[in-house]
């Protein structure tokens, strides 16, 4: 069992635990479960919140995602067992607007969009966070493996003490005002003790299965989701090489990704050597609905540019400066140069060894060289030139 004590310094409120009541996101899965659990073992007086993203109707079957109907159920008899007050808002409209819409909007610019980001960045850090003040909260909680520190009396980010399950590279947008108010208990155990610690609770959800598909792509099918939700705006196009040569069709950009190899359609071709036999995807022309194909040393990325930064730390006093990044959450960090401007949160980055399948879309998030826990913030990925794209500028 986790140490309460260590809960209720984790929480950085002064006074008694009694005197402050903490809002807990509560999405129906075991990991926001626990939180609120340690919250009220430790004596705040706490207060659980749920929102519900899609149709009610229609998302009460729907196993698998966050904040589906049954999940709603889970987080109501959570709470009921807790002995805490549960509410359930409605966030549909926000959700369509601000995450599933610039999710279909984002793939049909050939991009590769991160909604969990975005649902953090606006629904869950934003309108919830208000919602948490609106009802008196000295803070809210919620069950990310991500921690908050303050030192020297700055508030600052770190990395889950679990590498398994850190979410840092979800949670790069949160901005000082918000770390000032939301905290992260489970930020310090593993995915196994925060299981352990639930069915000590008694809770019903100890043994629930974590999430594994974005909350409204139902099986992982994401082209079907922006045929769906932006019909006739989906055409069919070529398949070419890197020299221009038409290899087939393919049935919309939105089926493929920078970096892919499998699912391409390109069957085998004559006269073809071995190291350019394995195909990827290395580019997707928005403008002429290709999708460009080639060899893996097309994907050699020096350099991306970074734009929407949110930095975590105050600017340091030098622009440029050596980090660690990481350019997707299942990647390890790499190490490279930024140059930041934090007048209007660009970023230029230059990775000490070129990176292979960085796409547009994606986010970069920045770590301290010296110390590889410590978040600096991050960006969105505007620019990836890759091999491909520098041999064009070169002959344009």
């Amino acid at each position: 069992m986790m140490d309460i004590n260590e809960v209720i310094e984790d929480m950085d409120l002064k006074g008694h635990p009694s005197n402050h009541r903490i809002v807990v996101a509560m999405s129906g899965g075991v990991d926001s479960s626990v939180t609120a659990a340690l919250l009220v073992e430790a004596g705040f007086n706490v207060v659980g919140l749920t929102m519900q993203l899609y149709d009610y109707g229609k998302s009460l079957q729907k196993k698998g995602a966050c904040c589906a109907g049954s999940d709603i159920n889970d987080a109501r008899s959570v709470s009921s067992k807790l002995g805490i007050p549960h509410y359930v808002l409605n966030y549909e409209s926000v959700f369509q607007d601000q995450v599933v819409n610039d999710f279909a909007d984002s793939y049909l610019r050939g991009e590769t969009p991160i909604p969990c980001v975005r649902c953090n960045q606006t629904v869950k850090f934003t309108d919830m966070f208000e919602r948490a003040k609106q009802l008196g909260a000295s803070a809210m909680a919620t069950g990310h493996y991500i921690r908050r520190k303050k030192r020297s009396g700055t508030t600052s980010l770190y990395t889950g003490l679990d590498p398994l399950k850190d979410q840092s590279y979800f949670l790069f947008a949160t901005t000082k005002k918000q770390l000032d108010f939301v905290r992260f208990p489970l930020g310090s155990l593993t995915k196994d003790e925060t299981r352990d610690i639930a069915k000590q609770h008694g809770l019903n959800v100890a043994e629930k299965p974590d999430s594994q598909d974005i909350c409204f792509v139902p099986e992982g099918k994401y082209s079907d989701v922006v045929r769906k939700l932006r019909p006739g705006s989906v055409d069919v196009g070529n398949i070419i090489d890197v020299n221009g040569n038409i290899l087939g069709k393919h049935n919309g950009i939105i089926d493929f990704t920078i970096g892919q190899r499998k699912g391409i359609g390109i069957g085998g071709r004559k006269g073809v050597d071995d190291n350019n036999s394995v195909l990827y995807v290395i580019a997707l022309d928005t403008e002429k609905n290709n999708v460009i194909v080639g060899p893996k040393e097309f994907l050699s990325c020096k350099k991306i540019e970074i734009s929407d930064c949110n930095w975590i730390i105050d600017a340091p006093q030098e622009s440029e400066f050596r980090v660690l990044v990481k350019i997707r959450n299942s990647s390890q960090p790499v190490t490279g140069i930024i140059k930041a401007n934090f007048d209007n949160n660009f970023a230029h980055l230059s990775f000490d060894k070129p990176q292979f399948g960085v796409s547009i879309g994606q986010a970069a998030v920045f770590y301290n060289i010296k110390d590889s826990s410590h978040v600096l913030g991050g960006g969105w990925i505007t620019e990836a030139s890759n091999k491909l794209a520098e041999i064009k500028s070169l002959n344009a």
